[in-house]
């Protein structure tokens, strides 16, 4: 049986500046999440009245990928859990590995873009917005679409051995990863 990778991102109600700064993570609160099981091999959206279910998959999951994770997703989670998800979940954060790798953090939209050829389709900010707004359509494309992002790049990346940025001269670069599926 392969493992059951879950692939992860969530969306907030808030902007840092309104809850006290980037230190302050946990009061950001989850507009929602989305998830992507290889096992159900299907897309989970969940509100925020279903965050709890939202976090028993993460714990269930034999791997959670995500892009900035560590840092941003489970910071906004654990405001719903007394769990500190970054040591009790095995997470490969995207962001953090190719950090580890080159030296400097690289946006998902430049990964994408290089390695995928495709670009996000919106951002955080217009997440919040949307959010204000009552447009929970919008929200969970957008959320769904970084999703599969990040699973692309995950995939391109086990399979391929690397992945492909643009430095700051715009010229393209490779960043190695040994990365698997199962």
């Amino acid at each position: 049986m392969t493992k059951n990778i879950v692939y992860f991102d969530l969306e907030t109600q808030n902007v840092s500046a309104e809850v006290g700064g980037w230190g302050r993570k946990d009061l950001l609160k989850m507009s929602l999440g989305v998830t992507y099981s290889t096992h159900r091999g299907t897309y989970h959206i969940y509100p925020e009245w279903k965050v709890d279910e939202l976090i028993e998959e993460l714990r269930r999951a034999d791997l959670v990928v995500g892009f900035n994770l560590l840092d941003f997703d489970y910071g906004v989670l654990m405001g719903y859990t007394i769990l500190d998800l970054r040591c009790c979940l095995r997470t490969l954060d995207l962001l953090v590995d190719i950090e580890k790798r080159i030296g400097r953090r690289v946006g998902l939209d430049t990964l994408s873009n290089a390695t995928l050829g495709v670009g996000k389709i919106a951002d955080g900010l217009d997440a919040v917005r949307w959010y204000r707004e009552g447009k929970w359509r919008e929200i969970a494309e957008y959320c769904c679409y970084d999703v599969k992002v990040t699973k692309m790049l995950h995939e391109f990346g086990a399979k391929n051995g690397f992945l492909l940025y643009r430095d700051r001269k715009n010229q393209q670069q490779r960043v190695p990863v040994d990365w698997v599926l199962d």
